[in-house]
Order: structure tokens, then C-alpha cells, then sequence
């Protein structure tokens, strides 16, 4: 097995270099099974524990990992994850529950296939969402329609696309009749990892099998009573395509709660932002008050009534993101606070 055919390139081997010793060795995490983790590596492929010991290294697919043998080489032993190398891109998000806390969905991708299919599960909306947390990863965003043979609109849906997600690539596909597949292999090529995100049953598993030439993943066919696929994909997997190229595919997402979001925001929503700023009135609450810029271009048509609800709503969420962060922090400072004052309480106790 070569790295290099994982995406190893000199940004991530001056790090290794720089940083670790002889008794290292270096994979790629291309699966992730909760507390297991399946490395690539030169010296084959491994499933390794999630290291539990260091909670401070928070890994995902597509991360770079230093591995260390008790042996001190890797042809037996026992091996642990000891850290991982700087990122060149991330998609994370909210993850779901009553904790605050990031979820890293995929490391290292170089481009991100934003798939919504052309049946029951386009949804403006949600893209929009999709398209800030791509950008905000460092990743080039692309939006993948599938689905094609079935949609009897592709016209209308398509420039709907093209109006929210302006300057980015859109393209329209199906696994069915090949429409669009050799059009959306320019991004993919040796060392090159594209990661795939979307709602269940939107058509990701079939993707991959398409682009690779044979099946490497499960698929299920479509429900006919709500033209919805059934979910098949059940953890995220780095696929190693026979011609070239990664693909990461991943568990659909119900609900994509932001995680970061400034510069996906201001991409999205930067004509927005410029029209509040040319409000009379800095403090406009877009209203009643006069010459507000927001109301006039609503009233005229220039902004779509749908995308300022939809920014409104973004708005609101990440307002309450904010504060429950802030909370947390203050709440670990609280703690911090209180071990030092037992540290210190103690400390004098023993030296009297």
C-alpha cells in the first residue's frame, strides 16, 4: 500500500517529519466505527482503538494519524494513536444532543459534492445550509442533483439551484442513464478526496458505485410510496476508486446544525448584509422604520421574501449557538476556578 495514493502529500510530511520520532508511522483514518478506527498505511491497513486517554484529539475520517508500536517497528506489536497532523480542510457541525459540542464530519477534503436529489427531497433550505458549512470547511462546495431520469422539471429546479447557491458548479446526474458522471470525474484524480454529504436516501451510496465502475458500497432501491431512497450508508468510509481518487462517503444528515459559520454566512448571505448596511438607520430593526433598505428591496422584489426568513431564522440559531458557547466557557472557568482554590486549600493544608 502507498499513502500517496490516500491523498500523502508535503504539507502533511513536513509535519511528520517535524514533529514525531523514528518509532512512528503515519495513516489515514478511512473509517470510523466509533471506538474503532481503520487506518491505511504504508504497512497495510489496521483497526486501531479511538485513543481514550487523549479526549483533547478529536479524529474523523480523512484525519492523518501518528501511530506508535510498543515495539518500537510495526511488524507486530501493539499500536496506538499518539496525535494528528494539521488539517487542511474541515467540515464539522452541532452535534446532535443535549451536549454543546463539535462534530467533525471529514478532514482533508479537497472538494465537497453537495447531493440533493430531484424527487421529494429538494429543498432549498437545507442547501443553503450545506453551502455555509462547505465553505466555512475550506473545501470547494459543488452541488450534485440526482436522480435526473425520474424529474420532469430539471429546467425550473436547476435555476432555482443556480439562484441560491450563485457561483458555484451544479450538476445534474443519474445513475440510471449516466447523465452528468464524466462531467463530475474532473474532480476526482490520484491523491484527490471528495466527500459526499447529504439527507438519507438522496442517492450517495449509488454515486460512488457509478463513479468507481463497480459496486463498493450497499445500496437499496427507492420507496414508491414517497419516492424517498432507503438509508444504507450507517458510518463514514474513505473509498480508494480504481482509476484514481477518494470519496468519502457518509451517513445522511436529518438535520444540519452550524457549528461555524462567518465566512459561510457572508458568502451566502453577503448581499444581505450590504443591504442592511445601507439602512438609515444602524439599529434598524427592518420594520416600520424609514429607509430601510431591507423592506424596500422585499416590497420590489429584489429580495426574495423566503431567503430573508431563511437568514432571519440563521440568525436567530446562531445567536443562541453563541450564548450556549459562551455558557460553557464560563462554566468550565467556574470549574477551573474551583480545582485551583481546592489545589491551593490543600497545598497549605500539607505544608502546615
Amino acid at each position: 500500500m502507498i499513502i500517496n495514493d490516500y491523498g500523502w502529500n508535503s504539507f502533511f510530511e513536513e509535519q511528520f517529519n517535524n514533529n514525531t520520532n523514528k518509532n512512528c508511522a503515519v495513516g489515514r483514518i478511512i473509517a470510523d466505527y466509533g471506538q474503532k478506527l481503520r487506518i491505511a498505511s504504508n504497512t497495510g491497513e489496521r483497526l486501531l482503538d479511538r485513543p481514550v486517554n487523549k479526549p483533547e484529539l478529536q479524529l474523523a475520517v480523512g484525519d492523518w494519524v501518528v501511530m506508535e508500536s510498543t515495539w518500537g517497528d510495526f511488524d507486530g506489536g501493539t499500536f496506538c494513536i499518539t496525535g494528528v497532523l494539521k488539517r487542511t480542510t474541515k467540515f464539522s457541525r452541532a452535534a446532535a444532543g443535549p451536549e454543546l459540542k463539535e462534530q467533525i464530519v471529514a478532514a482533508n477534503v479537497d472538494t465537497v459534492f453537495l447531493v440533493q436529489s430531484l424527487n421529494k427531497d429538494f429543498n432549498m433550505r437545507r442547501l443553503e445550509r450545506y453551502l455555509i458549512s462547505a465553505w466555512e470547511s475550506g473545501a470547494l462546495p459543488v452541488v450534485i442533483l440526482t436522480k435526473a431520469d425520474i424529474c420532469e422539471d430539471i429546467a425550473d429546479k436547476l435555476a432555482e439551484v443556480n439562484r441560491t447557491a450563485a457561483g458555484v458548479e451544479v450538476y445534474t446526474v443519474s445513475a440510471v442513464s449516466g447523465e452528468g458522471i464524466d462531467e463530475i470525474k474532473k474532480f476526482l484524480g490520484p491523491g484527490k478526496t471528495v466527500a459526499l454529504l447529504g439527507s438519507s436516501g438522496v442517492g450517495k451510496s449509488t454515486l460512488v458505485n457509478t463513479l468507481a465502475g463497480v459496486e463498493l458500497l450497499k445500496t437499496q432501491t427507492i420507496r414508491e410510496d414517497d419516492s424517498k431512497g432507503r438509508h444504507t450508508t450507517t458510518h463514514r468510509e474513505l473509498v480508494l476508486l480504481p482509476d484514481g481518487g477518494l470519496i468519502l462517503d457518509t451517513p445522511g444528515m436529518r438535520a444540519l446544525c452550524l457549528w461555524e459559520s462567518d465566512t459561510g454566512v457572508g458568502i451566502m448571505f453577503g448581499d444581505i448584509e450590504e443591504l442592511i448596511e445601507t439602512c438609515r438607520f444602524h439599529d434598524c430593526t427592518h420594520g416600520n422604520e424609514p429607509g430601510c433598505a431591507v423592506r424596500e428591496a422585499l416590497e420590489e422584489g429584489k429580495l426574495e421574501a423566503k431567503r430573508w426568513e431563511s437568514f432571519l431564522k440563521l440568525q436567530k440559531e446562531l445567536r443562541h449557538l453563541e450564548a450556549k458557547k459562551v455558557g460553557k466557557e464560563r462554566m468550565q472557568e467556574k470549574q477551573w476556578g474551583k480545582q485551583i482554590a481546592k489545589f491551593q486549600k490543600d497545598f497549605y493544608r500539607v505544608k502546615r
